[in-house]
């Protein structure tokens, strides 16, 4: 034993000795056992290939150019800072040379290896790219950190989709032999297993709601039932957790305040399946008692709580509170009241003052502040749209009140534009309390607003082809400016557009058309001129004898206004429309074959729409009444019509024609959209003895797209029926339809507005009063989805079945698919 502790003694004195070097020949020597203040002058790094070497003296925390002890706490903390950031395999500090008080130091490292390329196994190809995309790996390090990033990543993103017992393995194989350990390829292997499904949900401890009630409140935690086709039973926890919120929400709806989940458990019984147990505490229902205000000078307590509209006795309510406290979709709560008069740093804060028993009593304290004046507004992001267009729409103006309900119109104005994303619209305001001030900034993102309509129908027993272009953001002022062409000058809200129909020798249409919105600059009057010419024929040349065609020239002048009575969502549109037709031995459509007939007509339109938007409204009213009207030429021209031939009858077109169209668009649940149409049309006459004229006649049934509209007529879709097979060969003065859609937007994306419906929709024509009936129709259901590119409208496909049989139509098919591209021929 004696011998034993002797060897140890000089071995430990032997490595004593050692620890004592002289370093470049210098008389100063590092004793590890005495340690001794130095000036470090640098730190040499060795052996970095990926890592920066300032990075690296960086991380070390190495203070160059003080004084530190060696060895000492600065030394031992810069080795565990490197170690603690594993990117290092190896890390050493070693003393590269000492010259009096001045020591070198050299950082000795060996680097983990870069991921240079990175394996899925077991997944599949859209799987794998979600996985690159929360996992860019290439370039960086492999690190045991990386490893278990990589592992619960993996194993999250499937849970996520219902696998619970995935499981992922990583390994690496070496990718540069050129330099062992410097590069590897990472292989991940993803064990995904089967999804595992709720078999039963369980629901215990509930006496006011029913278990369907509360399971129908969960929205995305399902059990497993065959008639679950549109939602499924997957269990994610995350889902249950949101659904369990929504219990709760539930409960607080009816009063339920101190409603809790006391516990859920969730047990695994085999074949991939768990059943949840959840156990509900309902607490007691409370109801509103008696709620005072404190601060108000500006509205009466009796005014405020009539627009509270909160009595004694309600059942208790947050949400209803909050929303009839702070800005409710309706703007008929407390906070707009007042932000609607300019109190822009209005608060208010409700506090509990008693709870007694199953009553609450609040206390409304009101800080009214003072009214804040419009400083500045401003726009940002409009790239294309000038600042002057953008302007005129907004309501806010500098030197005004500030007004919550301006604010929303002037949102809901730039949206009605088409030139901007209607989901990034944004308000910011900057209100400063010291001046009494508010500075409004309207946030926008321009998107493609101009138009290549391409339709596409089937009428005289040809292809009709339609190519259209629409410049719906032009810009007529900057025409001969050739660096403002982009492709075509843009920015002032005029629009152009040019459009050709043909189906080749036999019909062949031209019509363009400008619109200037804000004639003046001043008020939003607006002037808009169309021009026409379509001919049609049997495809023979003019010299043919036998040749027969219709040719048509047309102008329309028109000018509309914005109204400020009753609201300034009225709007008038008048317009002065002159064609004159020329028929030469022309059979196919009018009431003669030969000569001419000059229709002139005036045309007033009023209409009224508060939509929130465009392409998907979800909310607002759109309604139009339109009267048209020829003079009555048959009251003074002293013609007996009851022996004129037809070329005298309609040598002068006489009618007058009333529509009257109206939509409502309402949101039922988040995006789900209920939309409501009736339209109604009716062509009069002047003189029995006239007739009803052959033009502006309604057509009905198919989709509404193909036909000509040679002599006005209006070609009107109903889904699952032939086209125009609702309504006479030559057309019908009186028609009705109505129309039910539930809409759901697939994507809101300004690029490519996609969504849904289901319909419903009826609707006949007659030939007289006497035979009008507006609840005899001709029914029809089915679904369809609707695209919107910018650059092409709106395109349809619609499944419609009809639930109604045509007279003298046996072999019409019980269903029919239709698809439209553009716009149809006629409205309503």
């Amino acid at each position: 034993m004696k011998k034993l502790f002797l060897i140890l003694i000089l071995i430990c004195a032997a490595n004593f000795g050692f620890a004592q070097n002289a370093i470049g020949g210098d008389t100063n020597v590092v004793n590890y056992a005495a340690p001794r203040e130095y000036t470090l002058v640098k730190v040499n790094v060795i052996g970095t290939v990926f890592v920066n070497a300032d990075i690296a003296v960086l991380i070390s925390g190495l203070p160059v150019g003080d004084k530190i002890m060696i060895p000492g706490e600065k030394t031992s903390e810069a080795i565990d800072n490197l170690w603690r950031e594993g990117i290092f395999d190896d890390v050493s500090l070693v003393v590269n040379k000492i010259e009096g008080d001045y020591i070198w130091l050299d950082l000795i490292v060996v680097e983990k290896p870069m991921i240079v390329e990175v394996l899925y196994k077991g997944v599949k190809k859209s799987e794998k790219e979600d996985l690159e995309e929360k996992l860019p790996l290439k370039g960086l390090m492999f690190t045991a950190y990386r490893e278990r990033h990589i592992i619960e990543t993996v194993n999250e993103h499937f849970r996520e989709d219902g696998y619970l017992n995935c499981k992922t393995v990583v390994r690496t194989v070496e990718a540069d032999t050129a330099r062992p350990g410097m590069a590897v390829r990472v292989l991940v292997e993803v064990i995904k297993g089967k999804k595992v499904k709720i078999k039963e949900l369980n629901i215990t401890g509930n006496e006011e709601f029913s278990d369907w009630k509360i399971r129908r409140k969960m929205k995305d935690t399902k059990r497993k039932r065959w008639y679950q086709v549109f939602k499924s039973s997957k269990y994610i926890k995350d889902n249950l957790v949101t659904d369990e919120a929504n219990i709760i929400d539930l409960y607080h709806q009816k009063g339920y305040r101190d409603a809790k989940i006391v516990r859920d458990t969730v047990r695994d019984v085999g074949d991939n399946r768990v059943e949840i147990d959840i156990h509900i505490d309902e607490g007691r229902k409370y109801y509103f008692r008696n709620i005072t205000w404190v601060g108000n000078t500006k509205y009466t307590s009796e005014q405020l709580s009539n627009t509270l509209g909160i009595k004694k006795g309600d059942v208790y309510n947050q949400g209803t509170l909050e929303s009839r406290l702070y800005m409710s979709q309706q703007g008929n709560d407390i906070s707009s009241l007042y932000m609607d008069d300019g109190y822009l740093f209005f608060q208010i804060n409700p506090v509990e003052t008693a709870v007694e028993g199953d009553s609450i009593d609040y206390e409304m304290r009101i800080y009214e502040g003072r009214q804040a004046t419009i400083r500045k507004v401003t726009v940002v992001g409009n790239t294309k749209t000038n600042d002057n267009v953008i302007m005129r729409e907004i309501r806010t103006r500098p030197g005004q009140l500030f007004r919550r309900s301006d604010v929303i119109r002037s949102q809901r104005e730039l949206a009605s534009l088409g030139y901007f994303d209607p989901e990034k619209i944004q308000v910011n305001p900057v209100p400063d309390p010291y001046t009494g001030t508010v500075d409004i900034e309207y946030v926008v993102e321009e998107r493609p607003s101009d138009q290549v309509e391409l339709s596409g129908g089937w009428g005289g027993n040809r292809i009709v082809g339609t190519l259209g272009l629409s410049f719906n953001n032009f810009s007529s002022r900057n025409l001969f400016k050739l660096k403002e062409w982009r492709p075509l000058p843009a920015g002032d809200g005029q629009k152009l557009s040019i459009r050709a129909q043909s189906n080749g020798l036999y019909f062949r249409s031209f019509n363009m058309s400008f619109t200037e919105p804000w004639l003046g600059g001043k008020k939003p009057n607006s002037l808009s001129v169309t021009l026409y010419n379509s001919l049609q024929s049997n495809g023979l040349k003019r010299t043919d004898a036998s040749r027969a065609d219709v040719n048509i020239w047309g102008v329309t002048i028109g000018y509309g206004m914005r109204l400020k009575k009753p609201d300034d969502y009225f709007y008038l549109y008048q317009d002065l429309s002159y064609q004159y037709y020329q028929l030469n031995n022309f059979f196919s459509v009018f009431a003669f074959s030969e000569g001419y007939a000059n229709n002139l007509s005036y045309r007033i339109t009023l209409s009224r729409n508060s939509t929130d938007q465009q392409i998907y409204p979800r909310s607002g009213i759109d309604m139009k009444v339109i009267g048209q009207f020829t003079p009555p030429y048959s009251l003074f021209n002293n013609i007996d019509y009851t022996t004129a031939d037809v070329q005298t009858r309609y040598k002068f077109v006489e009618y007058y024609k009333w529509k009257f169209t109206c939509s409502w668009y309402n949101r039922l649940v988040g995006n789900l959209v209920l939309s409501t149409r009736v339209g109604f049309g009716y062509l009069g006459m002047y003189n029995k003895e006239v007739g009803v004229a052959p033009f502006e006649r309604f057509y009905l049934g198919g989709s509404g797209l193909t036909g000509f509209a040679l002599d006005g007529r209006e070609i009107i879709a109903l889904r699952g029926y032939d086209d125009q097979s609702l309504s006479a060969r030559t057309g019908a003065p009186i028609i009705a339809k109505y129309t039910w859609e539930l809409r759901y937007p697939v994507s809101l994306n300004p690029s490519a507005t996609v969504f849904g419906l289901a319909f419903v929709e009826a609707g006949n024509t007659w030939q007289t009063f006497k035979t009008f009936n507006p609840f005899d129709v001709y029914r029809s259901a089915g679904v369809g989805v609707r695209v919107f590119l910018p650059m092409f409208g709106l395109l349809g496909l619609d499944w419609g079945y009809r639930l109604d049989d045509v007279q003298g139509a046996s072999g019409m098919q019980k269903s029919q698919i239709h698809f439209s591209l553009g716009m149809n021929l006629g409205e309503l």
